[in-house]
């Protein structure tokens, strides 16, 4: 039975990819669901959800479609979340390999430098580095990443140094290969396996820092950001909450959708293990 099959048997597992899928589809398809500019003034101000078919979740303060600002803000929320994830990851393995398979001063300079980051909390330092760099996507992007690398470096240190003594790696050392080459290509593909399980962990928790962020104003206004929407409803939460509430149920969502899809899938590959 497949990873695949096994993901679907568990109810976590279907659960979170249904609703990882349903996002990712709002997400490719924003452009073609709502073509024209979800800041674009549509209608009346503050129109109040299934009281206008064509409006259904209604209107902001300024006449803005909120289901066109809610599926458009899925394709921000996701790719943050994904693109921070991956530079984390990318960050984290490279270092915590370099750490664990030089050792010595190496591993000592570069785990102090690790401590440094793991020292601030990760949302205190995007918020710096954001003030600092102006607000962007990609700035946003690089502000997540540079408070969760540490974690996916810890976790490749302790892996490498399990594997850099195994067989293999000594016999690339017999037969004459660089060690960059050796921790790049013999180690750091075998330790990747419990780093990539912190993915899903990663990309939660970058949503809901954008989502801060953009509440703050720390994001590009010429975005659609869950964030903002529920920064631009809070100004009138007590005669139109609903501004609020969906973007809010929508970060709900995607982090249970993360959660359970990651529990389903550690799940699905423990039973692989477990008959193999």
């Amino acid at each position: 039975m497949s990873v695949l099959s096994r993901l679907l048997r568990s109810p976590e597992g279907a659960i979170g990819l249904a609703l990882l899928s349903l996002l990712a589809l709002m997400a490719i398809f924003a452009g073609v669901i709502f073509p024209d500019d979800p800041l674009s003034i549509v209608g009346p101000a503050l129109v109040q959800p299934f009281t206008d078919a064509s409006l259904p979740f209604g209107t902001d303060r300024l006449g803005r479609d909120v289901l066109a600002e809610l599926v458009h803000g899925t394709r921000a929320s996701l790719a943050v979340g994904i693109a921070a994830a991956v530079v984390a990851l990318v960050i984290g393995s490279l270092v915590g390999t370099l750490a664990g398979f030089a050792g010595g001063l190496v591993d000592e300079a570069l785990m102090r430098v690790v401590d440094a980051f793991q020292i601030v909390p990760s949302f205190l330092l995007a918020l710096a580095f954001v003030s600092v760099a102006g607000a962007s996507l990609p700035v946003v992007v690089l502000a997540i990443a540079l408070g969760a690398w540490t974690a996916p470096a810890r976790l490749a240190r302790a892996e490498v140094l399990s594997i850099r003594e195994r067989d293999y790696v000594a016999a690339a050392r017999v037969i004459g290969m660089h060690p960059l080459e050796i921790a790049l290509r013999e180690v750091l593909p075998n330790a990747l396996g419990p780093v990539l399980a912190l993915s899903s962990v990663i990309v939660a928790s970058s949503v809901l820092i954008e989502a801060a962020l953009s509440f703050l104003g720390l994001s590009d206004p010429n975005i659609v950001t869950w964030g903002s929407m529920i920064a631009e409803g809070r100004n009138v939460l007590r005669s139109a909450p609903f501004l609020s509430i969906f973007p809010g149920i929508a970060l709900m969502l995607t982090v249970l959708g993360v959660y359970l899809f990651s529990e389903g899938l550690a799940e699905a590959l423990a039973k692989r293990r477990a008959r193999a």
